[in-house]
């Protein structure tokens, strides 16, 4: 993922992030004290402007009492697989 990708990821978070924060009803410093960071933090996460942290988003996660699902999917075939004569 590059740029534009990037970006819409993060803000995909930071929305989802709010959204569920809003649900619940508290503040950020409220989430942020449930998580054991800062309101700023928060705050950037929800702002979507850079990339958090995986263990920043696995604590928003626990607070907010959500699963956090982190998926790799490939995007091209890896080196030599497909070729014949080969067993998988």
């Amino acid at each position: 993922m590059r740029g534009s990708d990037d970006r819409e990821l993060f803000g995909l978070i930071a929305e989802r992030v709010a959204e569920r924060r809003a649900a619940w009803g508290i503040s950020q410093r409220e989430l942020a004290e449930l998580c054991g960071t800062t309101q700023s933090a928060i705050a950037r996460v929800e702002r979507g402007a850079r990339p958090p942290r995986i263990d920043t988003l696995a604590r928003i996660a626990a607070a907010l009492d959500c699963e956090l699902v982190v998926e790799l999917r490939p995007r091209t075939k890896p080196p030599g697989e497909g070729r014949e004569g080969e067993q998988e």
